[in-house]
């Protein structure tokens, strides 16, 4: 029973974040009974594929990746040593940043492709895509994603 009720409280920080940190999915007011059903549809795949994200790039974040079994239900949960590390240090065992999942977000985020118009008579415009850090290139490793190196 106790090991249940704890299990609450992740549901609870995935309807916390589907609502404000991560996803941001504000309020939407239908009234029709298939809108509703498709709303909330939308909302557990976004929260299904944030959960699947953050299991992903759990080496780039804070998250314990092994927590230590627990013996007992009802005692505190303890993190294991590498995560104890990588709070105390705010970094990775290779010494990069460690990042909080939102942060990891934004970070990938800054990824770019820019259009330029060049103020030429023939109006021709180059796409340029911006160059990955080495944590956004290891993110995409970790999803199984390859960057992009050039347009096509």
């Amino acid at each position: 029973m106790v090991a249940a009720y704890k299990r609450l409280a992740g549901v609870e920080r995935d309807f916390r974040s589907l609502k404000t940190i991560d996803l941001d999915l504000r309020p939407i007011h239908h009234w029709r009974k298939p809108r509703v059903r498709a709303h909330v549809l939308v909302c557990m795949l976004a929260c299904y594929l944030a959960w699947h994200l953050r299991r992903a790039l759990a080496p780039l974040c804070f998250t314990d990746e092994q927590p230590p079994t627990p013996t007992d239900p009802v005692a505190p949960a303890t993190r294991s040593a590498a995560a104890k590390a990588k709070a105390s240090r705010h970094r990775l065992p290779d010494g990069t940043p460690a990042h909080s999942f939102r942060t990891l977000l934004d970070h990938l985020g800054t990824l770019a492709r820019n259009t330029i118009d060049l103020a030429v008579p023939t109006g021709a415009t180059v796409q340029q895509l911006t160059q990955p850090t080495p944590t956004q290139r290891r993110a995409f490793d970790l999803i199984g994603v390859s960057l992009p190196l050039t347009l096509t």
